[in-house]
């Protein structure tokens, strides 16, 4: 039995009144009787006095009358003290106890945030429970008022850990496009969540050679984000001006299979460019394959691999290609061919590829706002997938 009664008193804290009233007999009497029912009370007798005991305190219920000596029948002393009351502490619950009432008093006391309402001379059992009632009702009050702002807090430190994150990834991007002799290069870079999983740069190695990459990793948000700061590092620490395409993919290959998980993969496209030759060598791991439109042809360049991250002894080949005046290369991620309109359709490589073809005479800059202007009508407030592209266009 003592054992019992410990654990009920833990779960349920001894309920704390506060008890206001002119009258001393009556302030006696309900001091008594809630004593003995198991209530920790304070009384004061005053509206001034509850607002600094409440300052001082903190209380489960306010047990109040509505007439003072200031006022002694119309209750309107009592009715601006619930409304001050409810100010301090709108999840406080408050019950009227007065001898002076109307149907007209009542629905403006229970207006302004009153629980209950009692009239003199009361009942004691009926008064004790509806207290323990009230008293009950606003802890649960209380408690989810202290989950929603726990919740709410948690949300906001969340948002801005993202938007931090957001900065930190948008930073590991090219804040501009290097200037590369005889290419206009132009890159478009939206993540369907706060931070995605894509990635693209340009590493202007010297005058004559540059390395262009695009990747897309497996998912979205944080993970993909994470996945993405890594294979950035691990490019940059394998990139160089004397380093193939090829041997840049096994390398980099080899490093992110053992930075992954065994779900996880990541497809990527990497070209070194000879200014020079105006020749762009390749390897493609598993990414959808660029498309080089000259004139009215289209050739893909696929020549590669297996994606990143899945095996780690893969080995890949490389494409090379030259670059004529006119021509318009796109390096895309597939959030831009497989985003959706309202129907479900999909956006599609063959739509893209015509897109690019009816316009390959602009210049890089207006040919990614013409495709990301189109892309965005198409899929209105749709957006299931980050999405990025690169625009090359030879001079």
């Amino acid at each position: 039995m003592q054992v019992s009664a410990v654990m009920n008193s833990i779960a349920s804290p001894i309920p704390r009144t506060l008890i206001a009233d002119d009258q001393p007999d009556v302030l006696t009497a309900l001091r008594l009787l809630l004593k003995g029912a198991g209530f920790e009370t304070e009384a004061v007798t005053s509206p001034a006095a509850v607002l600094e005991a409440l300052r001082r305190k903190n209380f489960d219920l306010v047990l109040m009358d509505l007439n003072y000596a200031r006022d002694t029948t119309s209750g309107q002393e009592g009715l601006d003290l619930i409304s001050r009351i409810r100010a301090f502490d709108s999840s406080l619950p408050v019950v009227v106890l007065t001898a002076w009432g109307s149907v007209e008093l009542a629905v403006e006391a229970m207006q302004r945030g009153v629980r209950h309402f009692v009239q003199k001379p009361w009942e004691n059992a009926r008064l004790v429970t509806t207290l323990r009632t009230q008293i009950e009702l606003g802890r649960k009050r209380r408690k989810q008022r202290k989950l929603l702002a726990e919740s709410l807090l948690l949300r906001r430190r969340l948002q801005h850990e993202l938007t931090e994150a957001r900065e930190i990834q948008r930073a590991l991007l090219p804040k501009e496009i290097p200037t590369v002799r005889g290419l206009e290069i132009a890159a478009a870079w939206q993540t369907a969540r706060a931070v995605g999983g894509d990635y693209f740069d340009v590493l202007r190695f010297d005058d004559l050679r540059t390395g262009i990459c695009i990747a897309d990793v497996a998912g979205k948000g944080m993970p993909a984000a994470l996945l993405m700061s890594n294979l950035q590092a691990v490019l940059k620490s394998c990139a160089a001006k004397d380093v193939s395409p090829h041997e840049v993919c096994t390398q980099v290959n080899r490093i992110m299979c053992g930075n992954m998980a065994s779900h996880q993969f990541i497809t990527f496209f990497y070209g070194l460019l000879d200014t020079q030759s105006r020749t762009l060598t390749y390897a493609n791991a598993g990414h959808p394959p660029p498309m080089l439109v000259r004139n009215s042809f289209c050739q893909r360049l696929e020549t590669g691999g297996s994606v990143l991250g899945v095996f780690p002894e893969a080995k890949y080949q490389q494409g090379e290609i030259e670059l004529r005046a006119g021509d318009c290369l796109l390096l895309f991620t597939d959030g831009v061919t497989e985003e959706c309109n309202a129907a479900g359709e999909e956006f599609g490589e063959a739509r893209l590829l015509t897109l690019l073809a009816d316009n390959h005479e602009l210049s890089a800059a207006e040919l990614r706002e013409k495709v990301m202007a189109v892309l965005t009508e198409f899929k209105g407030e749709n957006v299931h997938d980050d999405a990025t592209l690169m625009v090359l266009r030879a001079e």
